[in-house]
């Protein structure tokens, strides 16, 4: 039997991308959703990006995770992971970085991206 190679998967950190942090122009909202363990090991390994197709550079600092525009390195969500199913989100309101400005479709964008990185397939 072969045994496979396994690349070193390590998780992103706050100084493997230049970014910005969240401006003070910015809102906050709960996120009311639970999290399996293996989500969250998905979602704590973050997501460096390895072409300029991927729009997101995400680590997590402690308990927050912080999600940035690849790009340009603007904060976009910070989401605070608290025990149960009660998060606090902080979204990014300032228009030159960031043009959306309605919650349901940030939780919709948000919960597409957490799903994103606690798939433990990609």
């Amino acid at each position: 039997m072969k045994k496979r190679n396994k690349k070193e998967i390590r998780a992103a950190r706050p100084d493997d991308w230049e970014t910005r942090p969240m401006p003070e122009t910015n809102e906050t909202f709960m996120l009311h959703r639970a999290f399996s363990d293996k989500e969250m090991t998905g979602i704590r390994l973050g997501y460096i990006p390895k072409s300029m197709d991927d729009r997101w550079f995400c680590c997590m600092d402690g308990n927050i995770l912080w999600l940035y525009r690849s790009w340009s390195g603007c904060c976009i969500y910070r989401v605070e992971f608290k025990d149960g199913n009660g998060h606090i989100v902080t979204v990014n309101r300032d228009p030159e970085q960031y043009s959306c400005t309605d919650i349901k479709e940030d939780v919709e964008n948000l919960n597409g991206l957490l799903d994103w990185l606690g798939d433990s397939s990609r």
